[in-house]
């Protein structure tokens, strides 16, 4: 048996209240190194608000997160993101009329907080571009690098969001339903590329989709009403009567369904 790999991101008892509304209520998880965690739950059962107190999107009221064992619970967005925790919603901003290579060139350089000089041309940006190249290819954008981010279908779009968030170097990429909106087809080449990451860059996403949860995930987070209803392997989660009434709509869950 290989020995159990490092926790890379943990959130301890982590709470958020609105007023009288409470949207995260004692939140504990803990994500190893090279994990494809999905979190999956009913509308308003706070997957979002999760995501975005682990980012510092929203502060939480009590409760602690750390990041490689340092605690980052008060440390801004920007700083987690340079400590190596990265969304594709925090970055998820494409230029339309750069190209791939243009667009995760300018990321390498303000990861290396050169991009203020990123307008004097490419061609001094060697090394920049070599590194923006090589992840392009990663995830399979290498024949459309060139061409206007605009012109690409919209899962390549999607897939150049991941390429923008390799390029700030993540330890953890957490991914809100990356295939929302991408046709059937182009979802299954998605996850196919997000499957081939580095075995060092642990993933957390959202995913309505059942199939793609099922057949994705090693390990599946189910939120309800704030709270982890349960943790388990894919297997656990499936037959789960729990799970069942509260997420699925007693759907049948044998094989891979929907929700």
């Amino acid at each position: 048996m290989s020995a159990a790999q490092p926790i890379v991101l943990r959130t301890d008892a982590l709470k958020k209240s609105f007023g009288e509304l409470k949207v995260a209520r004692d939140i504990s998880i803990e994500l190893p190194r090279g994990a494809r965690h999905a979190l999956i739950g009913p509308n308003g059962a706070g997957k979002t608000t999760f995501i975005n107190l682990i980012t510092g999107m929203l502060k939480s009221d009590s409760g602690r997160i750390e990041l490689d064992g340092k605690d980052i619970t008060r440390a801004p967005a920007a700083e987690r993101v340079r400590a190596g925790l990265t969304r594709t919603f925090q970055i998820n901003t494409l230029f339309p009329d750069l190209t791939p290579v243009e667009a995760v060139t300018l990321a390498v350089t303000e990861r290396e907080r050169t991009a203020g000089q990123f307008w004097t041309g490419l061609p001094s940006h060697r090394a920049a571009i070599d590194e923006a190249v090589g992840i392009l290819e990663q995830l399979r954008l290498a024949d459309v690098a060139t061409r206007k981010t605009r012109t690409l279908p919209y899962g390549q779009q999607r897939l150049l969001e991941i390429a923008l968030a390799l390029a700030t170097k993540p330890k953890v990429l957490l991914l809100d339903e990356p295939a929302a909106g991408v046709p059937k087809d182009e979802s299954a080449a998605l996850f196919s590329v997000i499957a081939a990451l580095p075995s060092d860059i642990s993933v957390l996403f959202i995913e309505h989709d059942m199939d793609i949860v099922f057949s994705f995930a090693t390990r599946i987070i189910v939120l309800v009403s704030g709270g982890v209803l349960m943790e388990a392997d894919p297997a656990t989660v499936r037959s789960d009567p729990r799970v069942r009434e509260v997420y699925l709509g007693h759907a049948d869950l044998s094989g891979v369904g929907h929700g």
